[in-house]
């Protein structure tokens, strides 16, 4: 079976040789510099993907980069260099911003859970907007400000009465600990006037990430405009900003085909048109990591060991779930799936085996691929994950066994 998403990903990078090439270095040239396990990120495909999505949104839809797909602080910089936005979610990925440079003012936290100090960091930041997410941290967010001398600026994340259809990760609709239940804006609005340290600068309103059907994110982005438009009238004082998150999907599945972008653009924009005269003074954001760095990611193992158990080939591998617990199936996804492999020195290889592919921890969980079709392999070749650049070492359970950390390498082919 043709596996699209290895075809839609391995279209950036460069083939030679029946070589992969990262960041116009193969595989094993890495491998000889830093040893494996490794993520290589090539940022000339981040590069790509930054201006696909730039050319497809409307001039006046702003990018942020939402940093928790993966807080490489190379990468971080890398966005700063290209003007973006940030999304962050703690305070270690708000001063990790505030490290490249970057304009306090472009930077927005969201989180259900922010702690009393990333609050007060967050107001002696004076960020862009503080995205509060329920009525205690409000309460609080203006007790720490006033405590500051400081006017915090803030939005309202709205838990809205919808849900993204077709999401991986639903982040909005139903019961949620993520924003304030839409049906409770109007009253959550009048509160201001009590918060005197508080200054509402807007919305935040995202329903769910991993998408790649164009007419659910239309329809998201839709719903959360018509609801923005919905509470203009009650709003303390207009709005300055609406983030409507993003939904952006990756391909990483056997089935999965690259989101239409050029489509999702074109919409937002007949949705905009539709709303120009209520929203011409306010600044729109989108947010967004695993689209601009998923694809940019290949995580590389070396195989230790090919053994016969049973009648099933496996590939044991000197990585594995510690290092990325996407791969293995275990960072929230409901079915288990293999992610795009590839062979990095036999990419066009036509002779093929069916293996599965296991990492060396002790426990059955640690299992990167079921039934994988890939060329021969051998103990010594490298395996390569492709679609690792988002989600990957930084969401994983990296103490786990105390194994070594893999080495992050940046690359660029441009």
């Amino acid at each position: 079976m043709t596996h699209l998403a290895t075809e839609s990903i391995l279209k950036y990078f460069d083939i030679k040789d029946n070589q992969l090439l990262i960041g116009g270095r193969t595989c094993e040239d890495i491998d000889r510099e830093v040893g494996t396990p490794f993520y290589a990120y090539d940022l000339s495909v981040a590069k790509r993907k930054l201006q696909m999505l730039r050319d497809a949104l409307p001039a006046e839809v702003q990018i942020h980069y939402a940093i928790k797909a993966n807080p490489n602080p190379d990468i971080l910089s890398f966005f700063y260099e290209k003007g973006t936005g940030f999304d962050v979610a703690s305070a270690s990925e708000l001063k990790a911003v505030l490290d490249t440079g970057a304009d306090p003012d472009s930077i927005g936290f969201a989180g259900p859970g922010k702690r009393e100090y990333e609050l007060r960091l967050a107001c002696k930041a004076r960020i862009g907007s503080l995205n509060a997410e329920s009525v205690d941290e409000l309460e609080l967010a203006n007790r720490i400000a006033g405590q500051e001398n400081e006017k915090l600026k803030v939005s309202l994340r709205v838990n809205p009465a919808y849900e993204l259809v077709g999401s991986g990760m639903k982040m909005g609709g139903g019961s949620k600990q993520f924003g304030i239940d839409q049906e409770k804006i109007p009253d959550v609005l009048k509160r201001f006037k009590h918060w005197q340290n508080l200054e509402f600068v807007g919305f935040h309103i995202f329903a769910g990430s991993q998408n790649l059907r164009v007419e659910s994110i239309l329809s998201a982005f839709k719903h959360a405009l018509d609801t923005v438009v919905s509470f203009l009238s009650i709003c303390p004082k207009y709005p300055k900003v609406i983030n409507l998150g993003g939904g952006f999907g990756i391909p990483y599945y056997a089935d999965n085909d690259e989101l239409e972008i050029i489509a999702v653009g074109h919409g937002i924009s007949q949705y905009l048109k539709k709303y120009q005269n209520e929203l011409k003074s306010i600044k729109l954001n989108v947010e967004t990591g695993r689209y601009l760095v998923g694809e940019c990611g290949v995580y590389v193992c070396r195989v230790l060991y090919k053994k016969v158990s049973r009648g099933e080939t496996f590939l044991v591998l000197d990585g594995g779930m510690h290092h990325h617990l996407s791969a293995s199936g275990n960072f929230g996804q409901i079915i288990k799936r293999n992610f795009p492999i590839c062979i990095p020195g036999k990419i066009n290889h036509t002779s093929k085996e069916v293996v599965n592919i296991v990492g060396p921890l002790c426990t059955p969980l640690d299992r990167l691929g079921t039934k994988v079709e890939l060329p021969e392999v051998y103990s010594g070749e490298l395996v390569a994950f492709l679609g690792s650049g988002a989600y990957a070492f930084s969401a994983s359970p990296k103490a786990f066994l105390s194994h070594p950390a893999p080495a992050e390498v940046i690359l660029s082919s441009c």
